[in-house]
């Protein structure tokens, strides 16, 4: 049994599984999911898990070079992303690229992901695509 990092089989195997530019869409609850694509859904209840505390226990493994969300994102939950990248950043020691499309091009875009995580989380527009980079 791993004593640290991703406790979660289906995120561990994930996580352990991508390549470069491989891309993982880290979803509130109410994200479609397109047809083929895998899903590893963590909700509970609305709410739990927070789609931060997702991203926040991803960032123990996973090394990341873009991060993509909608415009119609909140300045709030903007603000948000972009301090988990700066810490994602600090502590990976590797860039990472932010960008912002329409979400209607983000749900599109989301059938090139190995998976979907979906969270507990009920705030609109709180969706991420993460684009893997390399440990080295």
């Amino acid at each position: 049994m791993k004593r640290t990092g991703l406790l979660n089989r289906h995120l561990s195997t994930l996580v352990s599984t991508l390549g470069h530019m491989d891309e993982v869409v880290v979803a509130d609850a109410g994200l479609p999911v397109p047809e083929g694509v895998a899903v590893i859904d963590l909700a509970i209840v609305p709410g739990l898990p927070r789609f931060m505390e997702v991203l926040a226990a991803l960032r123990l493994e996973l090394v990341v070079e873009r991060a993509i969300w909608a415009e119609e994102a909140s300045a709030e939950l903007v603000e948000l992303l972009d301090a988990e990248m700066a810490v994602w950043r600090e502590q990976t020691g590797k860039p990472i690229v932010t960008e912002q499309m329409s979400h209607d091009a983000f749900k599109a875009r989301t059938s090139r992901s190995k998976a979907v995580i979906r969270t507990g989380e009920v705030t609109p527009y709180a969706n991420v695509i993460l684009i893997s980079g390399v440990a080295f």
